[in-house]
């Protein structure tokens, strides 16, 4: 006979549903992950969050999942798309800061949203927009025409 781990599911909000923010556009994703964001580390080192929506466009929640160094941070599509099911999230925003300012999206920025909104759209969890934010502003991957 053989042991195995039990797996178990579970999402437990802290705000009630009438509560929670909507994201009707890039700029409110923004001001939310702004305010989420380690203000400390924006300038000092890149770092990846993920934020969950609902079918209103109800923020779940934002969870980092990365934290690298000063040009780079790894983007996991297992671990984003396994938290947003394990939230069942509707859709996702992904976001990931440059400590440098500049806002202007690199290859591989490009490389991965790409990928990502394959995977979303195979799960059904679209990825509704990829921000790169910094302490002075931020870029929408999706209003600059590259999603």
């Amino acid at each position: 006979m053989s042991t195995v781990a039990e797996v178990t599911v579970s999402y437990r909000p802290k705000i009630r549903p009438s509560q929670r923010p909507i994201v009707k556009c890039a700029e409110d994703a923004y001001e939310i992950l702004l305010g989420f964001w380690n203000a400390d580390k924006i300038e000092l080192c890149e770092q990846f969050c993920v934020m969950l929506l609902n079918n209103r466009g109800s923020v779940l929640g934002v969870v980092e999942l990365s934290s690298g160094g000063f040009t780079g941070v790894v983007v996991d599509a297992k671990m984003i798309f396994s938290v947003a099911l394990k939230a069942c999230a509707c859709s996702i925003i992904i976001a990931h800061n440059h400590p440098s300012g500049n806002l202007k999206p690199s290859t591989q920025d490009i490389r991965v949203t790409t990928r990502l909104v394959a995977a979303g759209n195979i799960l059904e969890i679209p990825l509704n927009d990829h921000l790169i934010i910094s302490s002075e502003g931020f870029l929408s991957l999706s209003e600059a025409g590259y999603m």
